[in-house]
């Protein structure tokens, strides 16, 4: 018997996908990696270019997590106050804002230019 999950394929092969994006945008590093680490935690920044430009690829050696960020997503991090990064350690391996919280739909009152804002997002 094998136990087995609802979406379990689906998070398989977006798995192999995130895997796969990873060695290809590594291969693409500039220099060598810088490594920042205390006695909570540990990540790897490297520069990577992409056909968009240069970005920051952050990772987790630990969890085996990655990210990558553009230039205007590392300035956004400026604009952040203290309590955004403890959200997000209070809240780990997981994202801060869910997609329902991202996309929410428009309220019934909302007028047709709110609505339409939403949709755009």
């Amino acid at each position: 018997m094998k136990l087995e999950w609802e979406g379990e394929e689906d998070d398989r092969l977006a798995a192999i996908r995130a895997a796969e994006e990873r060695v290809r945008l590594e291969a693409r590093a500039t220099g060598e990696p810088i490594v920042i680490a205390n006695e909570f935690s540990e990540v790897q920044v490297t520069r990577v270019e992409t056909r968009n430009g240069s970005r920051l690829m952050i990772k987790s050696p630990r969890s085996g997590q990655w990210v990558t960020l553009c230039p205007l997503e590392l300035e956004a991090l400026t604009w952040q106050a203290p309590a955004t990064f403890s959200a997000m350690i209070g809240h780990p391996f997981g994202p801060l804002v869910t997609e329902e919280d991202e996309y929410p739909e428009p309220h019934e009152n909302a007028n047709q230019s709110e609505g339409a804002h939403h949709a755009r997002r």
